[in-house]
């Protein structure tokens, strides 16, 4: 995929309609549909199909007609979500809109200026030009979420499901593993301690005897790449966001007040509360990382062999071990150290999904066997230590229950969820007032649609 395609479609969900990603046209826009008071618009189609085609490479046009009937269903629940009174609060959509933008500066290696060269816009802009967008696909997910929530499947009609299916069109599975980690987070020598405390210590003073601006400072020393390059700013959050010591911290300032030094697993802050409203707070603040040295890696290494040999000799039970060596924060750590795969939300894994490293050290290994510690680095940049645990693994095979039993669970899951919200879009499609433009009336898709509209 082309780098910039890609930037794109990182904003796929939220782009409908939006004139920056369709500069290679002109579009005199109109409205196509209307579902209750939501409209559809020629462009919410064209952007779309523009968009799928970059990624695609070919597409057929009678494809508008599939992003038509999409639309419609989206804002069939859109309707719905207004008429129910959902709320996506305001912070909820700020957060989203924040990590959407530091992704693609990530993608960008935090360059402000290609971002703003790129979409034409300054972030902040280009945060409110989506903002509606979001909030809108937010409410969607929601009012999905209140029309399927408690749908659940039995294992008869885990095992009906398997039955029905052909057995020539039965999947074929490669070999999966399952995965158990200890992952250990190095700790830092007192005296680097120090020097960040101090550091942190004197910005402090800059900030507030100097009168240096605190946002100047955040840019020029936070270690915080999501928010050091915007001020410091960590925008509207709930309770509960933040690591419990920089909470307690900052839910203790007064407007404008700054905190004391605050130490977190992340390292050292400087909090300032800007504004709180109820259980939502508005703050900014400078991180200092203290540096974590040569040696203090080799100790987490050594420490980390250490617990593998006391589980080899069974002088350790490794769920024991998980819970006092592992990194808590680890997806693992509450699941007794077994990995999960994110893409399925089970505990097994194609080799080739899983990270490198731990692809390459399960290679050689034999089922039970524990590796030797190896680093990795968090998505922060961070080194960490881990050791694994091969528990078991499959040979290729065609999908069967005693195997694949999870797996087919979850599509038998699916596939209920699927037939349930057809029959409720079928049904609100019954009590709702659409109408559809005339140069849609062609797509076979949309006849259920198309029987519906223009009534009074």
């Amino acid at each position: 995929m082309r780098k910039w395609t890609y930037l794109a479609l990182l904003f796929v969900a939220l782009i409908v309609g939006k004139e920056s990603f369709a500069q290679d046209r002109q579009i005199i826009d109109k409205v196509i549909g209307k579902v209750g008071n939501e409209l559809i618009l020629l462009s919410d189609v064209e952007d779309q199909f523009d968009l799928m085609r970059q990624q695609r490479g070919t597409l057929e046009d009678a494809f508008r007609c599939n992003i038509m009937e999409n639309l419609l269903a989206q804002n069939l629940l859109l309707n719905q979500a207004r008429l129910d009174s959902v709320i996506v609060a305001d912070e909820e959509v700020q957060a989203q809109l924040d990590a959407r933008i530091e992704r693609i500066l990530a993608y960008m290696n935090n360059d402000v200026k290609q971002f703003e060269d790129y979409y034409g816009q300054t972030v902040s802009e280009v945060k409110e030009q989506f903002r509606e967008d979001l909030k809108n696909k937010l409410l969607i997910e929601r009012m999905r979420a209140q029309i399927l929530e408690g749908i659940t499947v039995t294992p008869s009609e885990v095992k009906t499901f398997f039955k029905s299916i052909p057995k020539d069109s039965l999947p074929y599975f490669n070999s999966e593993v399952e995965v158990g980690e200890i992952v250990y987070k190095p700790k830092v020598n007192d005296e680097q301690k120090g020097i960040a405390m101090d550091l942190l210590t004197d910005i402090r003073k800059r900030v507030i005897e100097d009168g240096e601006p605190f946002e100047e400072l955040a840019k020029k020393y936070s270690m915080d790449p999501g928010s050091g390059q915007f001020g410091g700013d960590l925008r509207w959050q709930r309770r509960g966001t933040f690591v419990p010591e920089f909470e307690a911290a900052a839910y203790n300032l007064e407007n404008g007040e700054y905190s004391g030094v605050v130490e977190t697993e992340f390292g050292f802050h400087l909090i300032q509360l800007l504004e709180r409203r109820g259980n939502s707070i508005h703050t900014r603040h400078i991180l200092i990382k203290p540096e974590i040295t040569s040696n203090d890696l080799e100790k987490a290494s050594f420490l980390l062999d250490s617990i593998r040999q006391l589980i080899m000799a069974d002088s350790l039970n490794f769920s024991a071990a998980v819970k006092r060596y592992s990194d808590e924060n680890q997806q693992s750590f509450n699941n007794d150290g077994t990995m999960v795969n994110p893409q399925t939300g089970n505990s097994f894994f194609e080799i080739g999904d899983l990270d490198p490293d731990v692809y390459f050290t399960l290679d050689t290994m034999t089922v039970g066997e524990i590796s030797a510690p190896f680093e990795f680095r968090q998505p922060t940049g961070e080194i960490f230590y881990r050791i694994v645990n091969l528990k078991s693994r499959t040979s290729p095979h065609k999908a069967n229950l005693r195997q694949d039993y999870s797996k087919i669970k979850q599509a038998s899951l699916e596939s209920k969820k699927s037939t349930y919200i057809s029959d409720w879009v079928q049904q609100k499609i019954n009590e709702t007032y659409i109408t559809i433009d005339a140069s849609y009336t062609g797509c076979p898709n949309l006849q259920v649609w198309n029987q519906m509209v223009n009534r009074p």
